[in-house]
Order: C-alpha cells, then sequence, then structure tokens
C-alpha cells in the first residue's frame, strides 16, 4: 500500500513538473548547462517526459510499462542532475547566495532518493521475500 501512495505522489509530482516545463520553461532555461545543445527543446522535451513518466507509472494495465515509466523517470532524474548542480554553483556565486544552501544542499540528497524512489514505485527493483521461521 505504502508503494501506492508513493506511486500516485511521485506521478503527481512529476506530472505538475513537466506541465509548468511546458507553460513556464524560462526558469529552466536559465539553469539549464552552456554545454546542452537547443536548451529550449531539451526543456520542453523534458516536460513531456516527466507527464508520459508519470502516466506510465500509475497506470494499472501493465507492469511492464510501469516498470518502464519507474526507469524512464529515474533515468531523467539522473540526466537532469547537472542542471541542479549548474543552479546550485549559480546561486552561490551570486553576491545574495540566490536560494542558499538550505535549499540546494536538500536538493543534492534528494536527487539519489529520488531515483531510487521511481525505480521502487515503479517495481523495478527486485522485491526482498519474508523468510518463513
Amino acid at each position: 500500500m505504502i508503494r501506492v501512495v508513493l506511486r500516485w505522489l511521485l506521478a503527481v509530482f512529476y506530472a505538475f513538473a513537466g506541465v509548468i516545463h511546458l507553460i513556464n520553461p524560462a526558469p529552466f532555461l536559465t539553469i539549464t548547462p552552456a554545454w546542452v545543445p537547443a536548451p529550449l527543446a531539451v526543456v520542453l522535451l523534458t516536460g513531456v517526459a516527466e507527464i508520459l513518466g508519470a502516466i506510465g507509472l500509475v497506470q494499472p494495465f501493465s507492469r511492464k510499462l510501469r516498470q518502464a515509466a519507474g526507469w524512464g523517470l529515474a533515468l531523467y532524474a539522473l540526466c537532469v542532475w547537472p542542471a541542479n548542480i549548474n543552479h546550485f554553483a549559480m546561486d552561490m556565486a551570486r553576491a545574495d547566495g540566490g536560494l542558499g544552501l538550505s535549499y540546494h544542499v536538500p536538493r543534492m540528497f534528494a536527487q539519489p532518493v529520488i531515483i531510487w524512489l521511481a525505480l521502487w514505485v515503479g517495481e523495478c527493483l527486485p522485491l526482498r521475500s519474508k523468510r518463513a521461521g
């Protein structure tokens, strides 16, 4: 039951983030590393990927589709980590410290948790069996 609740929470989070990427890409463009080609297209495609991943995660018909969504969202979270690191570095270089360490440090620690969570709620990780006895 916990897995189902967390699956829905993660899906809502990703769906919301995806919509924000599509309707207001500007903040995401400011933190996109300079080496990323076609930044606007990348930001918009990441929004689409988040929405599709969210839908795939909660659809009830196919475990394989949920697993594909879990893997996809985990890889997505890994791929956007450089933008989060870039945002951290840019903020810390600002005279006012930007959003500050209290925002960025938890965000850096949350990224691997989000990756693991996408894999767990997507049923991509092996389940431990309860041993009798």
